[in-house]
């Protein structure tokens, strides 16, 4: 438990009188306060708030909990403004998570330039392939770069840019076997596979053009838990790939990878987003960091509708939420 945070949220409930104005005050979900407060309450092991129809009010250990918890939380406040108020920068570590196509392609080139306007900042980069966050994946972390439709109720979510999937690969391979001019063509390839972190293989590729939507499920002899993996399959003309446009954006730019299929649109494309704590939200570096994400993938993101076609709108797929398995077979 985040204890700190637990207690932000205690303390704002009570003086809000309501859990849902807690977290619209730290722009959360109601779930994740609720989740932190009770959390709170059976460490302590008494009951801080009654809930009822009627509304919130604090018991009487509530109230005496309180009575400690305000002023402390107050001094520590105080304490950073008057850190930040003499100008003297900390030294600190900001952990970062992101995908590796994305840390390889994009991110880790141009950290250097990021770290001049914050030489007191050390960066510690970790990869993180998923397609949703789990709480485990968070832990520690102070901005997590996602791929996809996050469901963690804890983490504010600041839209980064828009993907279009991309059918590619490599020159090599497209010289030995027949380009796809239609998404079921793609049956009679090979296609390295990625398993979701629920233990889904990402078989059906789902394609629209002028209202005509063609799925397809496709296959391969490998199957790998990162894209990254994947990608390198792919780059030594292994099979066809799909990929997220602005983490290989460099690799078709500079011939590495070819796409295939750009008169038709994937229905999976999925969004980056920056996911922060709620209390990050007025942390200086913090921000500017995710600053620094939206004017790093904004440019590319313009590029890359440009060479591969407008942005998808970002609608979650079937297959998401599904149990492991076959996404082919959340088909209706």
């Amino acid at each position: 438990m985040d204890k700190l945070r637990a207690l932000h949220y205690f303390v704002a409930a009570a003086e809000e009188g309501s859990l849902s104005a807690a977290a619209r005050r730290f722009d959360v979900s109601v779930p994740a306060v609720t989740k932190l407060v009770s959390a709170l309450e059976r460490e302590l092991g008494v009951k801080l708030l009654d809930r009822s129809t009627q509304g919130l009010t604090l018991t009487a250990r509530g109230v005496q909990y309180l009575e400690h918890c305000t002023p402390l939380l107050a001094q520590l406040a105080d304490a950073d403004r008057a850190i930040a108020s003499t100008g003297v920068r900390r030294a600190r570590t900001l952990v970062v998570g992101a995908p590796p196509l994305l840390s390889r392609a994009l991110l880790v080139p141009a950290l250097a330039d990021w770290h001049e306007r914050h030489p007191h900042v050390h960066i510690d980069l970790r990869t993180l392939d998923f397609l949703t966050v789990k709480d485990a994946a968070t832990r520690g972390v102070d901005v997590l770069v996602a791929l996809g439709w996050p469901g963690s109720v804890d983490l504010v979510q600041r839209p980064l840019a828009q993907s279009r999937l991309v059918v590619c690969a490599s020159p090599a391979y497209w010289r030995r076997h027949d380009v796809p001019t239609q998404p079921l063509d793609l049956a009679n390839h090979a296609c390295p596979l990625v398993r979701s972190p629920e233990g889904t293989v990402l078989d059906l590729w789902r394609h629209t053009r002028e209202g005509v939507v063609q799925e397809v499920v496709v296959s391969g002899w490998l199957t790998c838990t990162s894209r990254d993996d994947v990608l390198q399959a792919v780059l030594l003309g292994q099979g066809v790939g799909r990929f997220a446009d602005l983490s290989i954006w460099p690799l078709v730019r500079d011939g590495l990878l070819q796409p295939a299929l750009l008169d038709w649109e994937s229905s999976d494309s999925p969004p980056f987003s920056a996911l922060i704590r709620p209390e990050s939200k007025r942390d200086v570096v913090v921000q500017d960091f995710v600053g620094f994400l939206s004017e790093l993938l904004r440019p590319v993101e313009s590029q890359c509708s440009e060479a591969f076609g407008a942005r998808p709108s970002a609608v979650r797929p079937r297959w998401y939420a599904s149990r492991p398995g076959r996404a082919s077979k959340t088909r209706a």
